[in-house]
């Protein structure tokens, strides 16, 4: 059964930092890209970034380019999302991805996992 877990959520200020996990279980963890998606509130869930599988090629929205960044250990079955320069339009409830072994089809993986809320406070 595949199983994705995202931790690391939390309030932080305008301008903090705070890095998110998804451990993953159930699958070949090394064959799958792992995206990142968020919904903020009222707001419908978007694509914030992705990690391919075999090339680790990274993808970013416009929103958190520059900001984010998206990293993988595989011996953990783990991926990361560090966060900088938080703004309070990143508040959101963030959730992991997977189902594929390329970002260019995240919109179509089919594996999410419980999400994590991130609240950013000015």
């Amino acid at each position: 059964e595949v199983q994705l877990q995202a931790s690391g959520g939390g309030l932080v200020q305008v301008g903090g930092s705070l890095r998110l996990s998804c451990a993953a279980s159930g699958f070949i963890f090394d064959d799958y890209a792992i995206a990142w998606y968020r919904q903020a509130p009222g707001k419908e869930r978007e694509g914030v970034s992705c990690i391919g599988s075999s090339d680790e090629r990274t993808y970013y929205s416009d929103s958190v380019k520059g900001r984010f960044s998206v990293s993988r250990d595989n011996a953990k079955n783990t991926v990361y999302l560090q966060m900088d320069s938080l703004k309070s339009e990143d508040t959101a409830v963030y959730y992991c991805r997977t189902g594929g072994s390329v970002c260019s089809i995240a919109d179509l993986f089919p594996y999410w996992g419980r999400g994590t809320l991130v609240t950013v406070s000015s």
